[in-house]
């Protein structure tokens, strides 16, 4: 959050890279892959606010959490990273819990999607939770715009957009889910419906790799386009 460093998601804002920037920052893994979705969805509708709950994997938090989750599958002795059990349940809690009552993970995706989408006026709010999943983070994110959207539209907004795969027939059961999300760069979002209790508003549900897109992909697309740039040279 250091406003002198640049927190680059490359089809987002990597247009404000400069020859200049020796330090960048790479976002938080569930921050990047909304806002890959909200991006396309602001520059058409413009958002007000975004409420996201999340369902994050264990190997985010890395191997140990692996070894934890798949002891207690196991029924083995386990070595606790978390506070509590993580086989057959469910924690509300990602990284330290901060004086609002919100954890640091919570606080990271609010002030990092305002930073990277260039905009503080977006309100974002968010739960995380830790799932027993080994890889992939999931996200149920409902958006409020400022304008009106037709779904068909919106949903080839999305299509069309770099980066993102849109996996979207509830008739046939398709939608992203972090079983096939795993071992892909992409972004996958599905489950696009109308909020319909509130006007402008939508539902979704995005997944995506944590450890690709959500860490190294992203690092390596930062790289990339400095190449490109010709900021940097190999």
């Amino acid at each position: 959050m250091d406003p002198g460093k640049k927190l680059i998601v490359p089809e987002v804002n990597g247009h404000v890279l400069t020859a200049g920037d020796k330090i960048i920052a790479n976002p938080n893994c569930s921050t990047i892959q909304m806002v890959l979705v909200l991006k396309p969805l602001h520059d058409r509708y413009k958002i007000k606010r975004v409420v996201v709950s999340t369902y994050q994997s264990v190997s985010g938090t890395g191997a140990k959490a692996i070894e934890q989750l798949m002891a207690e599958r196991n029924q083995q002795p386990a070595n606790r990273v978390y506070p509590h059990p993580i086989d057959l349940n469910i924690l509300p809690q990602i990284d330290v819990f901060q004086d609002n009552g919100y954890t640091k993970e919570e606080m990271k995706m609010v002030k990092e999607t305002c930073k990277i989408m260039g905009d503080d006026n977006i309100r974002v709010t968010a739960t995380a939770v830790r799932v027993p999943v080994i890889g992939g983070h999931s996200e149920s994110v409902n958006i409020e715009f400022e304008n009106d959207f037709e779904l068909t539209s919106l949903r080839q907004l999305l299509s069309d957009s770099p980066g993102i795969i849109v996996q979207d027939d509830p008739s046939k059961s398709f939608y992203p889910m972090p079983l096939y999300a795993e071992g892909n760069d992409e972004v996958f979002v599905g489950r696009i419906r109308r909020d319909e209790t509130q006007a402008n508003t939508l539902n979704c549900w995005i997944v995506a790799d944590n450890l690709r897109k959500g860490a190294a992909t992203n690092a390596i697309q930062i790289a990339e386009l400095l190449i490109k740039n010709k900021f940097i040279g190999l």
